[in-house]
């Protein structure tokens, strides 16, 4: 059906509602998802043996190569389509990011005012929606000026294109703490005896603010030192890194690969915990910073270095451990020859979120002087080659009698160790 669906919408007219151009913002998406569903569909009936031409049905290495390129260009495909959905969401973002800023702002007017039923007004009401509303207008300002790039949201959006933990939290902390100086930027504003003008003056001393400084100091800290520790980490290929298609909500609390991490996720409910207490306590007392206490500042401190130290216990470089001439049943116990399969076994050979065919398609196993592809072989639901923990490559004529070197490229561009195998004429 999606595929009869993808053949339909290739005729209608340019750029209409159901366009499947990945450069059309309207048809990005439905294109995306139609070449993904005809994608699945060619790997699972290439899985069940069905499409393949007669010329190369008899021949098992002859069919897993042309499958393999068959696949290779329809991922090609859904990853240019992929690409252009997401840099079409990214343009709508910002759109999102204004209308949520504007719906925080109409939610904190309305409490404010069921709050002040039968408590009346006070200035510092007044205070906090002026505040409110400058914050506001400075998101939306950066919004527009970042439209392109995902709104209010580009300064958290890592390098990878995906949302950063460490940003996000660091921002929230920021936003917060500039929401309180304002609101007593706006009650010194409003007050009109010099006894209250002095008591909001003492409400800014560091006696008070301390444990919310320290907090903002550290997360901040922490923000950019994580920049670099990545940065240096991938350059040093102890770590390996892909480029998303587009950020997601769920990269707060989950790795590369999607599978959610324990360190991202205390990282973020602590510090939403502490931001919820700091925020009470403002509302509490709008006329000092929030007197976070000593003890939730050290627990979210404690947070920060956990999180911390697992970004330095990530990743880890590919390694290949042995190397293995594949023997299928009935075949004789023999040393490796030119045509023949080998079978790479080690760890880390597909980097965290490099699980799609287009990526896959990308690692190289160079034999000696001589760069071989690794073919996707389809089984239902997946891919059985390549995999994470295993490889297998022909060793193509073109490959000298002898001693030669093994060594993987990933699709991060991490190159393995090198493994020494001798191959016999």
């Amino acid at each position: 059906m999606a595929v009869q669906e993808a053949r339909d919408g290739a005729g209608t007219g340019a750029h209409s509602g159901g366009c499947a151009c990945g450069d059309c913002p309207h048809g990005a998406r439905t294109g995306h998802r139609r070449a993904v569903a005809e994608f699945l569909l060619k790997r699972d009936g290439f899985a069940a043996g069905q499409g393949l031409p007669a010329a190369v049905a008899h021949s098992a290495s002859a069919s897993r190569q042309w499958v393999s390129e068959e696949l290779i260009q329809s991922a090609g495909l859904v990853a240019e389509r992929g690409r252009a959905e997401g840099e079409a969401w990214l343009a709508r973002l910002w759109r999102r990011t204004v209308g949520a800023v504007g719906a925080a702002v109409v939610v904190l007017l309305l409490v404010q005012a069921l709050t002040a039923v039968g408590a009346g007004w006070t200035a510092a009401r007044t205070a906090g929606l002026l505040a409110a509303l400058v914050v506001g207008g400075a998101l939306t300002a950066a919004s527009w000026f970042h439209r392109a790039r995902g709104g209010a949201l580009a300064p958290v959006i890592g390098e990878d294109n995906r949302l950063s933990t460490s940003r996000a939290v660091a921002a929230a902390w920021v936003l917060f703490v500039a929401y309180a100086v304002l609101v007593l930027a706006g009650r010194l504003a409003l007050a009109s005896d010099h006894t209250e003008r002095d008591a909001l003056i003492d409400g800014l001393g560091l006696a008070r603010g301390a444990g919310v400084v320290t907090v903002l100091a550290v997360v901040c800290g922490i923000a950019v030192l994580v920049r670099r520790v990545v940065a240096l980490r991938v350059l040093g290929q102890r770590l390996q890194k892909v480029r998303a298609y587009r950020p997601r909500a769920a990269d707060l609390l989950t790795d590369d690969a999607g599978r959610g991490s324990f360190a991202d996720i205390q990282y973020v409910v602590i510090s939403a915990v502490a931001l919820v207490f700091a925020a009470v306590r403002l509302a509490r007392r709008p006329g000092q910073l929030p007197d976070l206490p000593w003890g939730l500042a050290v627990l979210a401190l404690v947070s920060a270095a956990t999180y911390l130290a697992g970004k330095y216990a990530e990743g880890g470089r590919p390694v290949i451990l042995s190397v293995v001439r594949a023997r299928e049943a009935g075949d004789l116990d023999a040393p490796v020859r030119t045509g023949d399969d080998i079978e790479i076994r080690g760890a880390g050979f597909v980097p965290p979120g490099a699980q799609d065919a287009d990526r896959l398609s990308r690692m190289v196993v160079r034999i000696g002087a001589v760069n071989v592809h690794v073919p996707l072989v389809p089984v239902a639901g997946g891919f059985s080659n390549p995999a994470d923990c295993v490889l297998t490559v022909p060793v193509p004529a073109d490959v000298e009698p002898g001693r030669v070197d093994v060594q993987v490229v990933t699709a991060a561009g991490v190159e393995t160790n090198r493994y020494a195998i001798d191959v016999t004429e």
